[in-house]
């Protein structure tokens, strides 16, 4: 059983992640695709963040955050590979579409990096199902 406070935690963080793949969404339904990427990472930074909260882990650093969850719940095998390929993916676009003048995301990339988002969400949904 959950701490009550942890749980309350955890449910903000991925509420929080739902929110920013929502904002993924309508973004790149309107065209912005570079915020959709911003967005879309959000997503899985909260995602990770929250299921950080079960060891009452957080950094103010998104390489912290990144290095500790793949660590301890993908190199344990608690999380499959694929979404360490994810966290690369999305956290290079971000930093791109954040940070490089004229870098363009396709509408594609973006697409595929909102399907990331949404299997990433999933996989920490379920996981935090299988804790209660």
């Amino acid at each position: 059983m959950l701490n009550e406070n942890i749980a309350a935690l955890i449910r903000y963080r991925v509420e929080q992640a739902r929110e920013c793949l929502e904002s993924a969404i309508r973004e790149s339904d309107s065209g912005v695709f570079k915020s959709a990427a911003n967005r879309s990472y959000y997503c899985i930074f909260h995602a990770m963040r929250a299921v950080l909260a079960l060891e009452q882990f957080d950094s103010n650093k998104h390489s912290g955050v990144i290095s500790t969850f793949r660590q301890r719940y993908i190199k344990t095998g608690l999380f499959k590979t694929e979404l360490s390929d994810i966290i690369q993916s999305s956290f290079h676009n971000r930093g791109k579409s954040d940070y490089e003048d004229f870098f363009v995301i396709s509408k594609e990339e973006t697409a595929q990096q909102i399907e990331n988002a949404k299997t990433f969400l999933a996989a920490v949904e379920a996981y935090i199902k299988t804790l209660k």
